[in-house]
């Protein structure tokens, strides 16, 4: 449940279809500017109902580092 919601979150703001979320997709890359990755963070603390910290916003460069970072916040995938 928790890698849909990300999923989600990711393709809501980029307007992409769920088969292109994959650990591949990064920043600089369908549409991830940086507008778009503050959606994104917001999206993903929206969804799961927490606040990042501003190192992990940072370091969010891709959709496979996000589920990483997510961890830490104990979200499991």
């Amino acid at each position: 449940m928790n890698i849909e919601k990300l999923s989600s979150a990711f393709s809501n703001v980029l307007g992409l279809n769920g088969d292109k979320i994959t650990d591949d997709l990064s920043y600089g890359s369908l549409g991830w500017d940086s507008v778009a990755h503050m959606k994104i963070i917001a999206a993903i603390e929206d969804s799961f109902d927490i606040m990042l910290e501003t190192e992990d916003v940072i370091d969010m460069s891709s959709f496979k580092k996000a589920k990483e970072i997510l961890t830490k916040y104990g979200i499991a995938f």
